[in-house]
């Protein structure tokens, strides 16, 4: 069999990287946790019309359909389902199904893979995972989760730079006050705004400016002055007296504005006292033109912003709706695929080693295999991570053995060695050099943190 091709955008990780990974969700899951947010998993496939309905991702979806069908109404039906390329459009057909066992506010965190069939670059997938947390509520759901939300991020993000990972900074709009502005210049085309103040970084100020104009009928004024708003930006409540300068110097006014500066100044006086310098108010920050109503978010690592946006999400009033109840949520999601891949692609994070194991029993011969098994099943009861030489080899090669894949810790088992010479149980660690009696009953490493593989910058 020739050797295989590797399908781009698909990531499969060696042995060692996956720790990092699965270190990195474990952080994740144990904060989305704390702050009370209850797990769920959703089925990988949906109906083509649910995940269509907004047709901009339609080149995206991997279509479901069985290779060898049977009835030909077997088959329509097969071809009507596809992989979900995120977790929000499962989330609210589950929300909807299961409305009645719920019991609301409910928080949900949820942590899959995902497959999008776009062109695979650095951090972007066809395959990845995503951690989301949404507060979704029946009928209305209280402005506070607005601000809880990118707080419990900021608290995963900070714990996960124990860890090595780079600073990061979320940066937080309201739709309502870009919205409310707009209106106050009297522009009513709010999504063809947005649409073009999002392409800020892309194309430049003035394109930007020259595009109000053109498609949006702005005026040269109000282009400048919707480029104004879009420039600013702060960790504190400065930012909103700089937006109520620049309305107050030009008389504009709207509701809605002032329903929007005083729902962001709340997020940013809660974020100046739980997580400081973390989060910043951005107003060019757009995100989900057309559904998004309240507080919107990004993410990005310091430094790595070419990675673009790590973690992302916002208010939206309808997440879901069956016609007589609607459900309104607030929602961020991590690209954790993209975080990893660039934490492993630059050296940033690495794991001590590519297994779990912490101590390989030593083989004297197959016939005594058996005793080496027994000192692994004692260990293993203390929770001590134990592995036993796959052959028995000379000790030397055995000891290399778990050199090769960082394991820390050899036990010879008691008993006549390979020398002949009576010897008690004895632990050698391979890194030091250092050997000693041990008592498969008591043993326990020096230092606990070789129990498990070591995740970090610095290894």
């Amino acid at each position: 069999m020739a050797k295989p091709t590797p399908l781009s955008g698909f990531p499969e990780w060696l042995p060692a990287q996956r720790i990092v990974e699965q270190q990195i969700l474990r952080i994740i899951q144990d904060t989305f946790e704390l702050h009370g947010f209850a797990g769920i998993e959703t089925r990988a496939v949906e109906p083509l019309d649910q995940l269509l309905r907004k047709g901009e991702t339609s080149k995206e979806v991997y279509v479901l359909s069985r290779l060898q069908a049977g009835e030909s109404d077997e088959q329509s039906k097969d071809k009507q389902l596809g992989l979900h390329f995120d977790l929000t459009v499962p989330f609210a057909r589950y929300v909807l199904e299961n409305a009645g066992h719920l019991s609301f506010p409910f928080k949900r965190y949820q942590i899959q893979k995902v497959w999008r069939g776009e062109r695979p670059q650095d951090g972007r997938f066809r395959e990845f995972y995503q951690a989301d947390i949404d507060v979704v509520g029946a009928g209305e759901l209280p402005f506070h989760f607005e601000v809880e939300l990118p707080l419990v991020m900021a608290e995963a993000f900070a714990r996960l730079k124990a860890l090595g990972v780079p600073e990061f900074k979320i940066l937080v709009n309201n739709r309502k006050v870009a919205e409310g502005f707009y209106r106050g210049l009297g522009l009513d085309d709010i999504e063809g705004v947005l649409r073009n103040i999002d392409k800020l970084d892309k194309i430049g100020p003035e394109n930007v400016a020259k595009l109000l104009i053109d498609e949006v009928g702005a005026t040269a004024q109000q282009a400048q002055l919707c480029l104004d708003l879009a420039g600013i930006c702060g960790t504190d409540e400065s930012v909103i007296s700089r937006v109520r300068e620049l309305t107050s110097a030009h008389g504009i006014e709207h509701e809605l504005l002032e329903v929007g500066l005083t729902e962001l100044g709340a997020l940013l006086a809660s974020a100046a006292v739980r997580a400081p310098g973390r989060i910043e108010a951005n107003l060019k920050i757009a995100r989900g033109l057309d559904y998004y109503t309240g507080s919107v978010y990004e993410s990005v690592l310091v430094g790595h912003e070419d990675l673009g946006s790590i973690c992302s999400g916002g208010r939206y009033d309808e997440l879901a709706s069956d016609g007589k109840n609607t459900y309104p949520g607030v929602g961020l999601s991590i690209g954790v695929s993209r975080l990893v891949s660039r934490l492993l692609s630059k050296g940033i994070v690495t794991a001590s080693r590519s297994v779990p194991t912490a101590v390989l029993v030593a083989v004297l011969d197959e016939e005594h295999r058996a005793a080496s098994d027994a000192i692994a099943a004692q260990l293993r009861a203390r929770g001590i991570p134990t592995d036993v030489a796959p052959t028995a080899a000379k000790f030397g090669k055995q000891i290399k053995f778990a050199d090769r894949r960082g394991i820390p810790f050899v036990w010879f088992p008691a008993g006549v060695n390979q020398n002949g010479e009576e010897i008690a149980h004895q632990v050698k660690d391979i890194r030091s050099g250092e050997q000693v009696d041990g008592d498969p009953a008591v043993w326990m490493p020096t230092n606990s943190a070789d129990l498990a593989p070591l995740v970090g910058s610095a290894i």
